[in-house]
């Protein structure tokens, strides 16, 4: 009988360890189970990164290294860990920031992309092109996609060609937490490569039937096909509704000329696939039919929320003023005015549904649009920690020792670890040879 094999993972830009709870759980519990049950033992973090710049004190690795011990953690600029200091591993992980990713002109004729400095997808790609691990799983926000506004998508057509000439197979797909049962409508895209000799690649025979029925985004959260919305810029395939394309040129030449002169949305849809620098994309819809995690399920009692968590009589008509709609005449720098318009916000916030999307900058009691406000027995209060904690399905208190602004940060940055923990063990299944 052969030994099944744990899978060495690397997790760089960790933050407080969310895709490490995905894969490893907490203390072997799983968070799809609320930490009830197993997990299993497929993952094993062999080293993390987690650098904040520009600040003195490292909150997130401080609590990445309170939970998970010190062992195998590094605290420096990833841009200057050299790559023989990073383990082998099987899987790359990590919630990379979304940046600029065009490549200078004089680079094609110096350093290639590594002379792209500050840029943090160029340090993932340094490792990958160094220590070729058989997987890749990574998160980003879902405007990724279709970015930057003056050239859609070009951004997205250089990640995915750079990983494509380091040799792997790549797929993506935008998923929203909560249209699979999650406590939180979080949309991010989730993007997965693999080398031709792993297990996964092994498996893999024709991109079309790979996106719509044998993937890894398949398998973990199944969708179906919606035609575009718009006529393709490409060729499309009217039967199973795929538009097809190359990416054409070497890394310069998408950046000055990928998405130019093409106007509306970008040509990269919701899920697709890429072999060989070859894009299959379509758009796909949610199916789920499973139980659903609301903003109710996850509120701690009353009595467990701190005073200073209630919304005063004296800020409420602050909120409601943010929260509502507007139409208000406003003045411009040079004397002239122009009508500002909002639109409202459901106020206080449902318990009946899941979280809205929670942000950085949801801590603090000053009033503010984004922010949840939910009403409890009658009275109007903010979100707690755990509750932040919950809706990221991350366990209570992880955060703990942070102050509680500093907690809704990290919870804001967060993913929802209940994503990651359905794709490792979709991956798992996948690379059984």
């Amino acid at each position: 009988m052969t030994k099944k094999k744990t899978l060495k993972v690397v997790e760089l830009f960790a933050g407080v360890g969310g895709f490490r709870l995905g894969l490893e759980g907490w203390q072997g519990l799983s968070p799809c189970s609320m930490y009830t049950c197993p997990i299993g033992d497929n993952f094993s973090v062999v080293w993390s990164n987690q650098w904040e710049p520009a600040t003195k004190v490292q909150h997130a690795s401080d609590i990445y290294v309170e939970r998970f011990g010190p062992s195998g953690h590094s605290n420096e600029d990833i841009n200057s860990v050299a790559t023989d200091d990073i383990p082998d591993h099987d899987l790359l992980v990590g919630g990379f920031p979304c940046q600029d990713y065009s490549v200078a002109n004089q680079l094609s004729r110096a350093k290639g992309i590594e002379g792209k400095k500050g840029v943090l997808w160029w340090a993932i790609h340094r490792i990958l092109a160094a220590k070729r691990p058989s997987y890749v799983l990574l998160e980003n926000v879902d405007r990724l996609i279709n970015s930057p506004a003056n050239q859609r998508g070009r951004d997205f057509a250089i990640l995915l060609a750079s990983l494509s000439d380091l040799g792997y197979v790549i797929e993506w797909r935008v998923i929203n937490a909560a249209d699979y049962g999650m406590p939180q409508r979080r949309r991010r895209v989730f993007i997965f490569a693999f080398q031709d000799n792993s297990g996964v690649g092994k498996r893999f025979r024709e991109p079309k039937q790979w996106l719509l029925k044998e993937g890894l985004f398949m398998k973990a959260f199944p969708g179906s096909v919606t035609k575009t919305t718009e006529e393709s810029l490409f060729s499309f395939d009217e039967n199973i509704q795929t538009t097809t394309f190359k990416l054409e040129g070497d890394l310069v030449t998408i950046t000055k000329t990928f998405g130019r002169g093409k106007a509306g949305r970008g040509v990269f849809e919701n899920a697709g696939v890429v072999s060989g620098r070859t894009v299959t994309t379509c758009k796909l819809t949610a199916s789920y039919k499973g139980e659903a995690t609301t903003l109710g399920d996850i509120t701690q009692p009353l009595e467990e929320v701190p005073e200073s968590y209630f919304v005063s009589e004296k800020d409420f008509p602050k909120w409601e003023y943010l929260k509502g709609a507007k139409r208000e005449e406003r003045r411009r720098a040079d004397g002239g005015t122009f009508f500002y318009t909002e639109g409202g916000m459901i106020f206080p916030d449902s318990l009946h549904k899941p979280a809205r999307t929670i942000i950085t900058s949801e801590g603090g009691s000053t009033p503010s649009r984004f922010k949840h406000v939910i009403t409890q027995e009658g009275r109007h209060r903010r979100l707690t920690p755990v509750e932040l904690e919950r809706a990221n399905m991350f366990p209570d208190d992880h955060t703990k020792g942070a102050t509680d602004t500093k907690r809704a940060f990290f919870m804001g940055n967060a993913l929802v670890v209940g994503v990651v923990e359905k794709l490792g063990h979709g991956l798992t299944q996948l690379a059984k040879r």
